[in-house]
This record gives structure tokens, C-alpha cells and sequence, in this order.
């Protein structure tokens, strides 16, 4: 387990920056609560994932440059996104094996941890629930299951606050059907997962939804808006700031 730092690196993610502002300042005030100075380069912009995942690795290469440029010391990156963390940590070095650069892609992708798994083992943060009983549901990203293998961190916050009850989602580990340009590219094929997803949703009888990937948020809680369906989508470190806050 790292030890605890004084400073951490806080890595925004392009979804955060333009539709979810407000989860990724409730990630920085939840660092923050806990003692640690929270530094966000403004030199930061795309992971690159986008690009890689739809098979241009160079122009994923010249996107990834800026983060390496941009994320020089040694401090923790802690990222609110099980996605961008897994493009940072998991494949930033086979992104620039061969390249210059591979020695400092792997000396940042070391310093990677997702924003829920930073919390509860490194932060070890304790919470007080000051809100409302309510009951939720959570789905987690493929990249957060899969690659980072972070869900049992998120769960594990979402128990500690006494009056929310979590009802876990049947198909849990299925796909929602973003998958960035998979949407675009195959569109009927997304709009049936989403749509299997939300009648997850539905059946657990929970009041929200919650995850940690603004993509997978934007996917469902569109869909579930299209549905006319009253459950709201929301990120869970947005849910968590405003439990504790009150």
C-alpha cells in the first residue's frame, strides 16, 4: 500500500471538464478533506483513449506526450474515471513501447490510482452519512471492472454511509454499450445494451444511479431521460461529497 502523500496530481478527464464539472470538483474536495494538497496542471487535457481504442495510435501518442509533459513529478495521479485510469496506467506503456519515451510512460503510469481506490486505501477516509435514507444502485465501467479492478473500493464507500442502501445490479458486469466511438460506430447494437442496462436499473427499485465513469453516466442517463424513466445518473464522488457534506 502507498504510503500517505502530502501532495497528489488530480487528473480532470475531458467528460468531467465538459458536461461533469461538478463531480470532478467533489473528487478535489474530498482529497482535500483529508488533509492533501490537490495540484491540477492546467497543461492537461485528453488521455488519449479516444484515438486509441478506435485504432490511431499515433495521433493517441501525440495526445499522451502533453500528459507526460504535463504530470512531471512524483507525486500520485489520482483519476475520477475507471477508463481514463485505465488507458493512463494500463496502456500508456504498450502506447510507447519502441518510443522514446517509454521510461517515462511507465514511471507515470506507476503513479496512476483511480480516485475511489485512492480514498479507501491510501486516504483510508472514514465517512459520516449526514443525509436522507435512500437506495442506489451502482455500475461500474468496463475499464474500472476489468482493468483497474477498482469496484469493490467504490461498493465499500457507498457502505460506509449508513443511510444509503445499496442494491446491486443483476448483470452487473455487463457492458452499458458507450465504449466512446463503439456508440457511434454501432449504434443499434449500443442502444440495445443501454437498453438492457436501464431495465437493470429499474428492477433493483433504487432511486439513483451511480458510477464512476462520466462516459458511462452520459450513455445511461441518457437513456434512462429517453425512457421517461425518474432515476437520475450521477457520479459517485458528486453522491459521496454530498452525503458528507451535508
Amino acid at each position: 500500500m502507498p504510503t500517505r502523500p502530502q501532495k497528489v496530481y488530480y487528473f480532470g478527464t475531458c467528460l468531467i471538464d465538459l458536461c461533469y464539472p461538478q463531480a470532478g470538483m467533489a473528487g478535489i474536495e474530498l482529497l482535500q478533506r483529508e488533509g492533501v494538497e490537490v495540484l491540477f496542471p492546467q497543461q492537461q487535457s485528453c488521455c488519449g483513449q479516444p484515438a486509441y481504442n478506435s485504432g490511431f495510435p499515433e495521433e493517441a501518442r501525440k495526445v499522451a506526450r502533453q500528459q507526460l509533459k504535463a504530470f512531471p513529478n512524483d507525486y500520485p495521479i489520482v483519476v475520477p474515471s475507471g477508463s481514463c485510469g485505465g488507458m493512463l496506467k494500463h496502456h500508456y506503456p504498450k502506447l510507447f513501447a519502441n518510443q522514446p519515451e517509454f521510461a517515462e510512460a511507465q514511471r507515470f503510469s506507476g503513479q496512476v490510482m483511480e480516485l475511489t481506490e485512492f480514498l479507501v486505501t491510501v486516504l483510508e477516509i472514514q465517512l459520516e452519512d449526514r443525509g436522507q435514507p435512500i437506495k442506489v444502485t451502482w455500475h461500474s465501467s468496463c475499464s474500472a471492472l476489468r482493468e483497474m479492478r477498482v469496484i469493490d473500493y467504490s461498493k465499500s464507500l457507498l457502505r460506509q454511509l449508513r443511510n444509503v442502501e445499496l442494491v446491486e445490479l443483476q448483470r452487473e458486469r455487463e457492458c452499458c454499450g458507450f465504449g466512446g466511438s463503439f456508440s457511434v460506430k454501432q449504434a443499434d447494437l449500443s442502444s440495445a445494451m443501454v437498453s438492457d442496462k436501464v431495465a437493470d436499473i429499474e428492477q433493483t427499485g433504487a432511486s439513483r444511479l451511480l458510477s464512476g465513469d462520466c462516459g458511462c453516466l452520459m450513455h445511461i442517463g441518457g437513456a434512462l431521460g429517453y425512457q421517461k424513466s425518474p432515476i437520475p445518473a450521477q457520479h459517485i464522488a458528486e453522491f459521496v461529497w454530498e452525503r458528507v457534506h451535508g
